[in-house]
């Protein structure tokens, strides 16, 4: 076999109707799209429109709610803590603060403040102080003979 000899299987390809190309084409002058207009001019796409049938986004059921004013926490877990406290990028001595971990880098940004999560295991004595925390993660933290403090108010 030789390049030249390379075709596509019969009906792969289908060529283009070409439309606007005179009366003889059968699809000359208005290009199939009749007579004036929204849907014989360029530009429109009537989106979830279905020719007066109830579309089915209004067919289907709506369920829930979103909370307009909830509040979004950045997540921490205790086990990455323990492990930029084991780095050095965290002083276990020195009370660790919302502030002192977006400064480490294991908190991009407080949002509406820090969650503590129980999430692997907390082996240093540190003391806490962030926006929340589970009950799990207060435990583990005492446990550990630390202490966390959880303030109500998000900080700004």
């Amino acid at each position: 076999m030789k390049l030249h000899e390379l075709r596509d299987n019969p009906g792969a390809t289908k060529k283009p109707k070409r439309v606007g190309r005179g009366p003889g084409s059968g699809m000359g002058k208005t290009a199939g799209r009749g007579i004036k207009g929204q849907k014989s001019r360029s530009g429109v796409a009537i989106n979830g429109y279905e020719g007066g049938q109830m579309p089915l986004y209004m067919r289907l059921p709506k369920r829930g709610f979103n909370k307009p004013n909830r509040k979004k926490f950045a997540v921490v877990n205790l086990g990455l803590i323990q492990k930029f406290i084991d780095a050095g990028k965290l002083d276990a001595k020195a009370a660790i603060t919302e502030d002192a971990l977006v400064a480490s880098g294991l908190v991009r940004r407080k949002l509406d403040g820090v969650r503590v999560l129980a999430k692997g295991d907390i082996t240093s004595k540190v003391s806490l102080e962030v926006t929340g925390a589970s009950k799990a993660a207060v435990e583990a933290v005492e446990k550990a003979g630390g202490s966390l403090k959880v303030t109500n108010a998000p900080a700004a």
